[in-house]
């Protein structure tokens, strides 16, 4: 009897959890301040420091790759950094994993065009408050952060390139 009390209080607390990230999925936000500076390993082994990018409109996404909806977003990020580039605008991958091996895996399959950073202590993430993946931020050319994104569902990538379209022409 104990046991299956047990069972169904993991199940009960595991729908929990699931729902209270299923309603973080759907949020956006803008948010103001300046945004946390940073310095992280990009997959090429180069550091890449936040503060050295004033100027510049960057889109931070923090991602997995045993996260469906991350998988689903970065092709669309790529396509975005591609587009608006050449206007003062970058795209900035945070991988938030602490072995590299499937996103290596993933990046060998969709690979992208912008820097891919190396969170593997999740002291960014933290620093960003990340509870959710995906979580985008969109930090302006003063190095104000902008906007917040929770997640990724089809159709959020119209958004972000309202965003940043919003912000290359200030």
């Amino acid at each position: 009897m104990n046991k299956n009390i047990s069972q169904s209080f993991s199940r009960l607390l595991m729908v929990c959890l699931v729902s209270l990230m299923c309603i973080n999925l759907a949020s956006a936000a803008a948010v103001k301040g300046p945004a946390p500076n940073f310095t992280l390993k990009s997959m090429s082994g180069k550091n890449l420091k936040l503060s050295e990018m004033t100027g510049n409109v960057v889109l931070i996404n923090f991602w997995a790759s045993w996260c469906g909806p991350c998988r689903e977003e970065i092709p669309y990020l790529n396509a975005l950094h591609k587009k608006y580039a050449p206007l003062g605008f970058t795209v900035l991958g945070v991988n938030v994993e602490e072995q590299m091996d499937g996103a290596r895996g993933f990046l060998g399959n969709v690979p992208v065009d912008f820097p891919i950073l190396l969170d593997n202590t999740n002291k960014v993430s933290k620093q960003y408050k990340v509870v959710a993946m995906p979580t985008t931020v969109v930090i302006d050319r003063d190095g104000n952060m902008r906007y917040l994104h929770e997640g990724y569902k089809p159709g959020d990538e119209k958004k972000y390139r309202q965003m940043v379209k919003k912000l290359v022409r200030e």
